[in-house]
């Protein structure tokens, strides 16, 4: 514990000193990487309040700033997390393949220099700013699972629990230098492994345990808002270049055309969405457009810094087509995921994760690897791996999670406050007034 707490109070005094006299000893940064890492960031963390508006336009009126505020706070909760410790357990000097030490605790030793092992032209706090809110959107993007019926307090403890035991770990195994599942050969680009197959199963786990909503498969439930689910799937839409582009940690022609691909996956889905949509029930809805936007992008994450433009089309038609069916699936198989936190993320980060198996090129990436398509099979089969040991690890430690959090505290908010509403009964408030 004695090195632990010189640790922090080292980082609390490199912090405080001058800029320029810690500067004095930093490597090569390029400025234009670093302002385009730094801008990055700024997309990034402009994704978790456009989380909260995609989210709480889809619930009801008496639950809105209940829903926002599970998103908004996670930017609050984990930024500190992260800054703490949660950085140097994904990032941090390797422990056997399976977390980082805390070597980094406090941010000791993160200062303005670039390290090496991730982004060696950019200062090593701008990458992990840029991080920091990868880690901040993972949550809230699992929040969507069990909307309209879960404690604040519940949401605060299990939000701090899941990234450090289960976020933290797998961001390790696949992007920190050692990791296991980085050392298997495992391509994640931007985080469909690491933020959408985590929080994808995670909700799986979380509507399952927690259950249905009162009312659900019985009663009408419809999203209040749609106009601030659209906007708010705009400002995801907009925050995901910074989310994938942002991923190639320089200004350049890998961070070019993983720009376009995730445009052109996006509007891929998005049209697949609105035909599939169209045939199935007649008419073509705003909120299934949004849906499928969200879709593509979530899928194409995985392999956006892997694959050229005609995959990434294919992989936004795919998205399209199977998180559709996942979605409409929900009704049928009798759990409710409130707001398809699984069958947008969950399915579209195992899709995407398995396409870039397949269509990876060496010659889109020299860092990456060849897909099936381009004669290795072996990287198909790591990526398979990768994903049963995260959706295991991430649905078994979810639910231990949450089954401790109910046998303390408990996890649900009682039958009366869920019928008023959680605005009211959880944070006193009302998002309309008439």
């Amino acid at each position: 514990m004695k090195k632990w707490i010189s640790r922090l109070l080292s980082a609390a005094f490199v912090l405080s000193l001058p800029l320029n006299a810690y500067a004095q000893s930093a490597g090569k940064v390029e400025a234009g990487d670093t302002a385009f890492v730094l801008l990055s960031a700024a997309f990034v963390m402009l994704m978790t309040p456009g989380l909260a508006m995609f989210y709480g336009g889809m619930v009801r009126r008496k639950n809105v700033l209940a829903t926002i505020m599970q998103s908004f706070v996670a930017i609050a909760v984990v930024s500190i997390q992260w800054i703490l410790f949660g950085y140097s357990l994904s990032f941090g000097p390797d422990v056997h393949g399976i977390i980082g030490s805390l070597d980094w605790v406090g941010l000791s030793g993160v200062g303005v220099e670039p390290n090496a092992d991730y982004a060696p032209t950019v200062p090593h706090i701008a990458f992990m700013i840029y991080q920091a809110m990868f880690a901040v959107i993972t949550p809230a993007l699992i929040s969507g699972a069990f909307a309209e019926r879960m404690k604040f307090s519940a949401f605060l403890i299990f939000t701090v629990l899941w990234s450090t035991i289960v976020y933290d770990p797998v961001a390790h195994w696949v992007w920190g230098t050692g990791g296991w599942l980085k050392n298997l050969g495992v391509l994640d680009f931007a985080g469909g492994i690491v933020v959408h197959i985590t929080s994808g199963i995670s909700a799986l786990a979380a509507a399952l345990i927690i259950g249905k909503r009162k009312g659900y498969l019985h009663e009408t439930i419809m999203p209040h808002n749609l106009p601030m689910t659209v906007i708010g799937a705009g400002l995801l839409w907009f925050g995901w270049f910074g989310f994938n582009a942002g991923s190639a940690l320089s200004s350049g022609a890998l961070s070019a055309m993983t720009f376009v691909v995730t445009h052109i996956s996006a509007v891929s889905a998005t049209m697949t969405w609105v035909v599939i949509e169209w045939l199935h029930r007649g008419k073509p809805t705003m909120f299934g457009a949004a849906t499928g936007a969200i879709a593509g992008l979530a899928t194409i994450t995985p392999a956006s810094g892997f694959v050229g433009p005609m995959p990434a089309l294919l992989i936004g038609v795919a998205a399209g087509s199977l998180c559709y069916l996942a979605l409409n699936m929900k009704g049928k198989l009798g759990y409710d995921d409130s707001l398809d936190a699984f069958g947008v993320h969950g399915v579209g980060g195992i899709l995407g994760t398995l396409a870039t198996g397949v269509f990876a090129q060496k010659l889109i990436n020299p860092s990456g690897a060849d897909g099936l398509l381009f004669g290795s099979y072996k990287m198909f089969v790591s990526q398979g791996i990768g994903i049963l040991a995260v959706m295991v690890y991430s649905f078994v430690v979810t639910a231990v999670i949450l089954k401790v959090i109910d046998w303390t505290m408990g996890l649900r908010v009682s039958l009366e406050d869920e019928v008023d509403g959680l605005d009211l009964s959880q944070h006193g408030e009302s998002g309309y007034t008439s």
